[in-house]
């Protein structure tokens, strides 16, 4: 089976690259609204792809009445977001909050997610995130008028205290389990992993 894009409808074209591009990391993203109310929301069209400075980006496409989301609302206003991860304890509550809800209703209050000040901005973090960045927009890309992608610096890192081994600068992997998106509403856990020893690369002869 293979296709030109341009045969494809959009929807037909996100339904391809959201089955095969798997698993893809989630940014739950907060924001603060103009009465402080503050947003949580995941977009898993997301990834980091730079250290220096470090760059993420994540794509927040309009809602279904084709109005611009909460999210981004907030950050076109403040320029300033958080970027937490999910880990399995928080994978409900993450889905939840992908759910319709309005701007003068917070998904971490209505979610009972505790909230923690960030260092650098005025956007809180989620207190019990594995690992949240704090950000201020890099810059922004418009596609075709129905898509935002939004890049963010990280300024400040947040990592919960037992996950990370500051000597060996290394994550606890045994402790450490978060969940990817696949498709629809389905996710996956990322326990099941795989090791190989370091490639060799081309062997000379003796």
């Amino acid at each position: 089976m293979q296709y030109d894009p341009n045969d494809l409808k959009p929807r037909e074209r996100y339904k391809v690259l959201t089955s095969f591009v798997l698993p893809r990391p989630i940014a739950w993203v907060t924001t603060i609204g103009p009465t402080g109310v503050v947003n949580a929301a995941p977009f898993s069209f997301f990834n980091v792809f730079c250290e220096d400075p470090p760059l993420c980006m994540f794509a927040a496409n309009l809602r279904p009445d084709g109005r611009v989301k909460d999210t981004v609302v907030n950050i076109r206003r403040t320029n300033e977001f958080v970027v937490n991860m999910t880990d399995e304890p928080l994978a409900l509550a993450m889905h939840e909050s992908s759910g319709d809800f309005p701007p003068e209703i917070g998904e971490p209050d209505y979610l009972n997610l505790k909230l923690a000040p960030s260092t650098k901005i005025a956007v809180p973090r989620l207190a019990d995130a594995p690992f949240s960045m704090e950000c201020r927009t890099w810059k922004e890309i418009d596609v075709n008028g129905d898509r935002l992608l939004v890049m963010g610096e990280g300024i400040h890192f947040h990592i919960r205290d037992e996950l990370w081994d500051h000597a060996a600068m290394r994550v606890h992997m045994d402790r450490y389990h978060p969940i990817g998106r696949m498709f629809a509403d389905r996710y996956c856990r990322t326990d099941d992993r795989v090791v190989f020893p370091p490639a060799e690369g081309v062997k000379t002869k003796a």
